[in-house]
């Protein structure tokens, strides 16, 4: 059996009845396996190795996932170094800030040292979930990214209906639309660009995002079947969960499938064990790979357990 160390937010702010991490680890319980948790706060290197404060904890797996008793320490924190866990799962939230980005920079080195890390800390550091997109052109609706106003405003010019976002916003935060002829282009350009010394992203709008913004997670390089179609509240347009969007579950498109079937490997070879890509209409719009949701929303509603078809994911993935 495995001892997997999960890196994640601090365990006792995570909402386990609808948390995508918690649904994992208990899926990985359920198979006989053990669980450690650690922050990347806990990450450091000494003598060269990279090794992380490590708590063991139990999980009650008949526990009321809206109640605080869902877990417990089973033994006294332990200084361990990360080649020692069968598996490291990183599962840090965003903000993708410099500390985040050292996280990934040791996570890299642990993997170097032997540890298995899903998903790698290259992989993660190298795929920018805006920008990832642009390795797929063919998937994606008009895109532009560039800090020059100008350039924006051309683009709108010529697409008259965009969308404008921040590299690293999560969420739906810093998500604008810029309809024809709308009077606030120049502030909502200012405000996203600094003036123009911060580098945004501009997509033609797709109209689609009316039946939702569709999350496909591909697990070991193979879709499930299933996606979570994120479906913006009235008069709203962002589907995110966080900003109010209402979750489906639903079977895959055609084009689902095309997208996911074609990216996913593609991904899968680079480390990324676990990507939530993000689909509009028959469009590719973010891949994301820090810590892809909606495990549980598409378990409930569909009865396919996605924590398993991870957990069975990683134990194919730590015998190779």
């Amino acid at each position: 059996m495995m001892h997997v160390l999960f890196i994640i937010d601090p365990i006792h702010e995570l909402k386990a009845y609808k948390d995508s991490s918690v649904a994992m680890m208990r899926a990985l319980v359920a198979r006989g396996h053990s669980i450690s948790i650690a922050g990347i706060g806990d990450l450091f290197i000494e003598e060269g190795k990279v090794k992380a404060l490590t708590q063991p904890i139990s999980l009650h797996l008949h526990a009321d996932l809206h109640g605080k008793g869902w877990w417990e320490n089973s033994e006294k924190p332990l200084v361990t170094p990360l080649y020692e866990f069968a598996a490291v799962v990183m599962r840090k939230d965003p903000p993708f800030d410099m500390e985040y980005v050292y996280a990934t920079h040791l996570l890299e080195y642990a993997q170097n040292q032997g540890a298995k890390v899903f998903n790698g800390g290259a992989a993660i550091r190298n795929h920018p979930e805006k920008l990832a997109i642009t390795e797929f052109a063919e998937f994606t609706a008009p895109t532009l990214v560039t800090r020059d106003i100008a350039r924006i405003k051309d683009f709108h010019d010529k697409h008259g209906d965009i969308v404008v976002k921040p590299l690293d916003g999560m969420g739906g935060t810093g998500v604008f639309r810029i309809t024809p002829h709308d009077h606030n282009r120049n502030a909502i350009l200012e405000m996203l660009t600094h003036y123009g010394q911060r580098t945004i992203m501009a997509q033609r709008y797709i109209p689609e995002i009316v039946d939702g913004d569709k999350r496909i997670l591909v697990i070991g390089g193979e879709p499930v079947p299933f996606a979570l179609a994120r479906i913006p509240q009235a008069g709203e347009t962002r589907g995110n969960l966080a900003a109010g969007g209402r979750g489906v579950a639903q079977p895959l498109s055609e084009s689902d499938w095309k997208i996911a079937k074609a990216v996913g490997p593609v991904l899968a070879k680079k480390g990324l064990l676990l990507v939530g890509l993000d689909v509009i209409g028959s469009y590719l719009t973010e891949v994301n790979v820090t810590s892809p949701t909606c495990f549980v929303e598409i378990t409930e509603q569909t009865g396919l357990n996605v924590g398993e078809l991870f957990a069975k994911a990683l134990e194919l993935a730590v015998r190779e």
